[in-house]
């Protein structure tokens, strides 16, 4: 390939980029942050709060609709979960996944967690779960050749249809 076709411009890294310094100032954990900032949910993009847990957007999102579940207090591991944070958890996870369904037509999803900064967590002392929505023939030349994905979506725009499928689905109204 010729220089200038060998980089990418993408000047939205700088956010994420800045987002992790600013992680290293008071709590560095932006799960907190959000937890004790509830008149802050609309900005953070919080989906729903619970009593126990919350669900987010992701702001660096893998596909359309990645979101984050996580308990408001800050742990590490599953086994520091009591049942009643546990089994909100996964009902949030289970409402999301099916929110997400219903408004981005996704065929698939990847469910998951990362435990440890070597498996991949890039906030290992606050355990969360990721929800990624999946379609057939969602991996394309982009991530390929240059480690980059394409989001077709803005978030506004998925929360939007979000907020008009609650009702029809039976879950509890959106936050953000």
């Amino acid at each position: 390939m010729a220089d200038f076709n060998q980089n990418l411009w993408a000047p939205w890294r700088m956010e994420y980029i800045g987002t992790l310094a600013e992680q290293t100032g008071n709590s560095g954990c932006f799960l907190c942050d959000y937890a004790d900032h509830p008149d802050q949910d609309a900005t953070n993009r919080v989906v729903w709060r619970g009593q126990t847990c919350l669900t987010v957007f992701n702001r660096f999102p893998y596909a359309n609709g990645h979101l984050l579940v996580a308990p408001l207090a800050h742990q590490g591991d599953l086994g520091d979960l009591n049942d009643d944070t546990l089994n909100e958890l996964i009902r949030q996870v289970r409402d999301a996944k099916t929110l997400l369904k219903e408004t981005t037509g996704a065929h698939g999803f990847n469910v998951g967690m990362n435990f440890g900064r070597c498996a991949g967590a890039g906030l290992p002392d606050h355990l969360h779960v990721h929800i990624v929505p999946r379609w057939e023939g969602d991996t394309n030349f982009m991530p390929v050749l240059s480690n980059t994905r394409v989001i077709p979506q803005s978030m506004d725009a998925l929360l939007r249809l979000m907020r008009e499928a609650t009702d029809a689905l039976g879950l509890p109204a959106l936050r953000a």
